[in-house]
């Protein structure tokens, strides 16, 4: 039987418009053989968890450029742990000052990538980190 494939939930939250870097990563992943959803843009920390629950994700992606994520991420997060979704891993990209990255991952997200970033170490990442919870 073959292993299942990894499900990911790539999400646009708050009301930035950008999504260029969500798209690449998305495909990215995609290729290295893994189920991507991408949400599109403007979505609700309430949307991103329920959509996160319903697609029944291994782990969501955020793209997030507009200085928002001090604000978004703690929703986000938040809601998924109130539907049950605490082992999710939750992966972080944008444009994050480095000041802000050690209070992100005290908070639970996995991984934070600036702009730049190779998509394979993106890739890799997820994959080491579904590893270590097996």
């Amino acid at each position: 039987m073959p292993d299942k494939k990894i499900r990911v939930l790539i999400a646009k939250p708050g009301l930035d418009g950008h999504d260029r870097g969500a798209k690449v990563v998305a495909r990215a992943l995609r290729d290295d053989g893994m189920e991507v959803i991408y949400t599109g843009l403007r979505q609700t920390p309430q949307m991103i968890a329920e959509a996160a629950l319903q697609e029944d994700v291994d782990v969501v992606g955020l793209s997030i450029l507009s200085g928002a994520h001090n604000a978004l991420v703690p929703s986000i997060l938040e809601k998924l742990r109130e539907n049950g979704q605490d082992d999710v891993f939750v992966f972080l990209g944008g444009i994050i000052p480095e000041s802000d990255i050690p209070g992100l991952l005290a908070l639970g997200v996995t991984k934070v990538y600036g702009p730049g970033t190779d998509t394979r170490v993106v890739c890799q990442d997820i994959r080491a980190a579904l590893a270590k919870r097996a």
